[in-house]
């Protein structure tokens, strides 16, 4: 499975903090990673920051070869 390369790194949050924020990607049906990334696109468009939209993951079966 190859999507768009994101960068990793090390990120260390107060225990509460994770928790309320793992509530919240369990509401909305979301990775805790995905959740984190969702909040800071929101909180940076507040800031008038413009970011180009998130490249989309590829879903489903990829088409069949067509045989020669």
């Amino acid at each position: 499975m190859s999507g768009p390369a994101k960068k990793a790194f090390p990120l260390r949050l107060d225990p509460a903090l994770y928790a309320a924020v793992e509530r919240v990607a369990a509401a909305d049906l979301r990775s805790v990673n995905a959740q984190f990334e969702c909040l800071l696109r929101e909180a940076l468009g507040r800031r008038g920051v413009k970011l180009a939209a998130p490249v989309a993951a590829k879903r489903g079966r990829p088409p069949k070869e067509k045989k020669s």
